[in-house]
């Protein structure tokens, strides 16, 4: 197979594969949490607990204050990951061939800034993994292995982008089939996270308002 043919094959089937695979794994990993249900409550209920819900979600997504030094990289890198998708022009294009939604991208020299600022907020928070002794007794292989599907489609995509490395049609499939192998991690890892991290925070705050504990 040479590099035409394995871009062909990253943009049609392994896309194709890929995306039923995240589809058909992060929705049975959704109903799962959602068959758990609540426990049998052993105290009056006070609250509804809808609105405790939604802002544990608002608040637990921004940093703490008394945190946020330890925490920069990784909001860095968050924030950097959806500008890089949705309004990279090439992505906000394939949004439109694939569902036929349309917005407009934002300019390249953003787009390259935010990438590289993306790429050392990761290698920041990787350095913490290996050289905080905390951080390093925590960390398990699945960790690291999370960690480096998610920062494959990065280093790939500039290196594409700015034609570094080997021939650009096979660093653009490699680009593509690092996505896709992202998109396949995302239901059988902690990277379900990017999914259910509403879900979990809204429980949480929903239960302590049931409960009369509003934060």
């Amino acid at each position: 197979m040479n590099e035409i043919e394995l871009l062909n094959w990253a943009r049609g089937p392994g896309l194709t594969y890929a995306t039923i695979f995240m589809v058909f794994g992060l929705t049975l990993r959704v109903i799962e949490i959602l068959s758990l249900g609540r426990p049998k409550e052993l105290a009056e209920v006070r609250d509804s607990g809808v609105r405790d819900g939604w802002r544990m979600v608002i608040m637990r997504s921004l940093p703490e204050r008394r945190n946020w030094k330890r925490i920069t990289a990784a909001y860095l890198f968050h924030v950097g990951l959806l500008i890089v998708v949705f309004f990279f022009i090439p992505h906000t294009q394939f949004f439109r061939d694939v569902f036929g939604v349309f917005w407009n991208g934002w300019p390249n020299y953003i787009i390259d800034f935010v990438t590289v600022v993306s790429i050392a907020a990761m290698l920041y928070t990787l350095a913490q993994r290996l050289f905080d002794p905390a951080r390093r007794i925590l960390t398990t292989i699945p960790d690291y292995l999370a960690w480096l599907v998610t920062f494959l489609p990065f280093v790939t995509g500039y290196m594409a982008f700015h034609r570094l490395g080997v021939d650009y049609t096979l660093m653009l499939a490699l680009h593509i089939l690092s996505v896709e192998l992202l998109m396949i991690a995302l239901p059988i890892s902690k990277l379900t996270h990017a999914v259910t991290f509403a879900m979990s925070r809204w429980y949480l705050g929903s239960n302590n308002g049931r409960r009369g504990i509003h934060v």
